[in-house]
């Protein structure tokens, strides 16, 4: 049987394992459709995939009458802003670096939770363990060559995700703040389908009516990214009523290494240098570092 810690440990390894998979999925799907249409898509689909999996199919439409600005304000930070910056970011970037930007999150999530939150405050292991993070990340930034100009347009692509990284922070503290209050499911379900429909009103200024013409390969690829929200983020939001917002988002380190790895092996334009290995050990030994357990000193 499973201890509750390392069930929780387990499930947030599997989020982050999951969004992942975003990276490469969403490179392909772009081909067929504009980032903010692809975010929309994705998103009200993702919304309405939960909708079976709440305790009764009008639990999502309870949640925003019962908790509208609760729930509008997650939606803000965790879909609208974050998956806009995502997929506009993300078609400036190839997928690693764009896995590895991500990266940053856990950074962003300590130093928020540690002024948002009194009980959340900046821990040594976490600070050694985010150092190690983001010397990684360093690492493949510099590989980019910002100073030339494709380079400049790939490092505005990396600062877009980085804001994201900051908004969605803040959208992890409302959620740990209301801790047992809102059922995560319907949550997750109630936000998306706000986020995807406003990123679909706004893809409709800017891109224009969506052709949805497209081959079977791109739905498969939109169900897929919807079904990476659905269950990656209701897992996410489970956690945040069970460990503290910094800890939980060191697992986020996963995801620049899974997600390089996936880029690597599956877009072929794309291949490793030395400075980006370096760079994802440095992000394993971070990883290492958070999770190892502290030894107790034996007693005489």
């Amino acid at each position: 049987m499973f201890s509750s810690s390392l069930k929780n440990n387990l499930l947030a390894a599997l989020a982050c394992l999951l969004w992942s998979t975003a990276f490469v999925t969403a490179k392909h799907a772009m081909e067929y459709q504009e980032p903010l249409t692809l975010a929309g898509l994705r998103f009200i689909l993702a919304g309405l995939i939960q909708i079976p999996f709440c305790k009764h199919w009008l639990a999502p439409w309870q949640l925003m009458r019962r908790e509208f600005v609760t729930v509008l304000l997650v939606s803000l930070f965790h879909t609208v802003y974050l998956y806009a910056t995502f997929f506009i970011g993300l078609s400036w970037l190839r997928g690693a670096e764009g896995a590895i930007t991500i990266g940053a999150g856990p950074l962003c999530a300590a130093l928020v939770a540690h002024f948002m939150m009194h009980d959340d405050r900046l821990q040594r292991r976490t600070l050694i363990s985010i150092a190690f993070g983001m010397s990684g990340i360093l690492l493949i930034s510099i590989a980019s060559k910002p100073w030339s100009p494709v380079g400049l347009k790939e490092l505005f692509g990396m600062l877009l995700l980085l804001s994201g990284s900051v908004v969605s922070a803040i959208g992890n503290v409302v959620v740990a703040k209301r801790k047992g209050g809102l059922p995560p499911i319907a949550l997750n379900s109630a936000q998306m389908l706000i986020g995807g429909t406003v990123l679909m009103l706004i893809a409709l200024v800017v891109d224009g009516v969506p052709n949805l013409a497209s081959p079977a390969a791109f739905y498969g690829q939109l169900f897929w990214l919807a079904t990476i929200s659905a269950v990656a983020f209701a897992i996410w939001f489970h956690l945040l009523g069970r460990i503290k917002v910094s800890r939980l988002n060191l697992w986020k380190f996963l995801i620049p290494l899974s997600g390089a790895l996936l880029s690597w092996w599956l877009l072929p334009e794309e291949s490793p240098s030395i400075s980006s290995l370096a760079g994802m050990a440095l992000i394993v030994a971070g990883i290492v570092v958070a999770h190892s357990e502290k030894r107790q000193k034996p007693t005489a």
